[in-house]
């Protein structure tokens, strides 16, 4: 049995959003009890990622790294066609990745204690994110 549900989240900009609820929403509407929960964003400028949901320091610091990994606006970027963030954002993407699977159990996600899952905005403005969620069981 499958089930599948695409989600739209407008981003806040560059940095972290928990949408672990609107999966679980997504995971409950399936009716599906046990199973796998597959999470894909459809954007090659920014991630998804399963991370520490209790102290946002955690993403502060990822988000610390990013920068690090791939600066905005580095002279050695051939690709800057929609600014100093796009080249940048598109790294951090390849880098973090663009989907997370959750065992589902219960008909609930079987995330950890701390863990979340996180709409990670790669680039400096908001932007119109969508998630394709498909449950399968």
């Amino acid at each position: 049995m499958a089930y599948q549900t695409t989600l739209e989240i407008r981003s806040r900009g560059r940095g972290t959003q928990e949408i672990t609820g609107e999966v679980a929403r997504a995971a409950g509407a399936s009716g599906i009890a046990a199973g796998v929960v597959h999470v894909f964003v459809q954007h090659t400028s920014c991630s998804l990622t399963i991370t520490e949901n209790a102290d946002p320091a955690v993403r502060a610091d990822l988000e610390t790294l990013a920068r690090r990994w791939a600066p905005d606006g580095d002279p050695a970027y051939r690709h800057d066609s929609e600014g100093a963030d796009d080249m940048a954002a598109h790294a951090r993407s390849v880098l973090a990745g663009t989907s997370v699977s959750v065992p589902l159990g219960g008909g609930r996600l079987l995330l950890g204690t701390w863990q979340g899952i996180y709409l990670w905005e790669h680039r400096a403005g908001a932007h119109l994110r969508r998630i394709v969620v498909t449950v399968t069981g």
